[in-house]
């Protein structure tokens, strides 16, 4: 009997395939599988919801122990969770924390994740009211659920661009991407250098600090993210509600896929409106990598990717830290995938239209 790599199928491809066919019992369930969180009311009548969402972290897959400290983390951790409820329009309220820990972690090592995560339910007024901590035999394991709350008719989804929408973002693209290489890039120096080399390696520590100076805004994108609460709070003090909305986890140009699958139009955005920041610039010309590509395809950012109705222009340009980088059009279909709108585009400065591939995070 042949066997189907999940791969094939990629993450939210093989989450389709498991899930396609669920169809809820539960009164309660008004929304599942398929955003960023699931949507339920206990309460019948009332029009209030709870947001709910999780998060898997696994040592070697999303983090790396050999530079990321334990009490960013912890922040981290809370953090990304906590981006989703945003994603939904949400209120963040309550955190679990589930942890699987190897032998080789101390009491004291927990603790240190734990300050982190109790420093991110402090700044994000979440309350931690549980979770389940147990032995794993491969490294550190992390996961969180968030719970939220919101009013139904304030909550948006993946699915609700329209044609002629803006498409909007938060904040900057492509630094915590940035981030990663530089930290990556002096991890791989560190090893050539030091091997068990103790005087080496203290010189080198030297020359690590040397090279962070003045990437630190990278670092921490990459290291320490926030949550855009802020960002939801402004949009609703402005009276706009998004058409449609996810968090930047995989990839801006993955983002517009699931939002422009979801809701069967196209989009169109423009180079010279991404917004990009002078640390990421730099770091990127240094590299020798293109930071259309960081900005694109790069990830972690947990910055917010919504549209809005043309309409809301005029409230929109005075938000800070908020930029329209395009706007959605009529989808087009092809032959090879008639299920999901082909004509997703990049405007570069030359104006000759460039068709968006996904290419950010994959989880398989």
């Amino acid at each position: 009997m042949s066997r189907t790599s999940i791969s094939t199928l990629g993450e939210f491809g093989l989450i389709r395939h498991l899930t396609q066919d669920i169809k809820p019992c539960q009164s309660s369930t008004l929304y599942g599988v398929g955003d960023d969180a699931a949507v339920l009311n206990f309460a019948g009548k009332s029009r209030d919801a709870t947001l709910v969402t999780t998060d898997l972290l696994l040592e070697g897959i999303h983090f790396n122990l050999e530079y990321v400290p334990l009490r960013h983390l912890g922040y981290k951790a809370v953090a990304v969770n906590v981006s989703d409820i945003c994603a939904m329009n949400g209120t963040p309220t309550q955190i679990t924390v589930g942890l699987g820990v190897s032998s080789r972690f101390a009491v004291e090592d927990i603790e240190e994740f734990y300050l982190g995560v109790r420093t991110a339910c402090e700044h994000y007024k979440v309350d931690l009211v549980g979770g389940d901590t147990c032995a794993s035999m491969n490294g550190l394991t992390i996961a969180i659920t968030c719970l939220g709350v919101a009013n139904e008719q304030d909550i948006v989804y993946r699915n609700g661009a329209k044609v002629g929408d803006l498409i909007c973002v938060s904040g900057n693209l492509g630094s915590a991407y940035l981030g990663l290489q530089l930290l990556e890039r002096e991890l791989h120096v560190f090893r050539a250098t030091h091997h068990d080399n103790l005087a080496k390696a203290d010189e080198h520590s030297d020359a690590i600090h040397e090279k962070f100076e003045g990437r630190e805004y990278l670092l921490q994108r990459q290291l320490r993210p926030e949550a855009r609460v802020d960002i939801v709070q402004a949009l609703r003090k402005a009276g706009i509600k998004p058409t449609a909305m996810m968090d930047i986890s995989d990839g801006l140009s993955s983002e517009l896929f699931h939002i422009c699958s979801q809701s069967k139009v196209g989009c169109d955005i423009y180079e010279d409106k991404l917004p990009i920041d002078y640390q990421a610039a730099a770091m990127a010309e240094e590299m020798n990598l293109n930071i259309v590509t960081c900005v694109l395809n790069g990830g972690e950012d947990y910055e917010l990717l919504f549209t809005c109705d043309i309409h809301d222009y005029e409230k929109l340009v005075p938000l800070d830290d908020v930029y329209i980088i395009g706007h959605i059009t009529e989808p087009e279909y092809s032959s090879d995938h008639p299920e999901r709108p082909s004509n997703l585009r990049l405007i570069p400065r030359n104006g000759n239209p460039m068709p968006l591939t996904a290419q950010g995070w994959t989880a398989f």
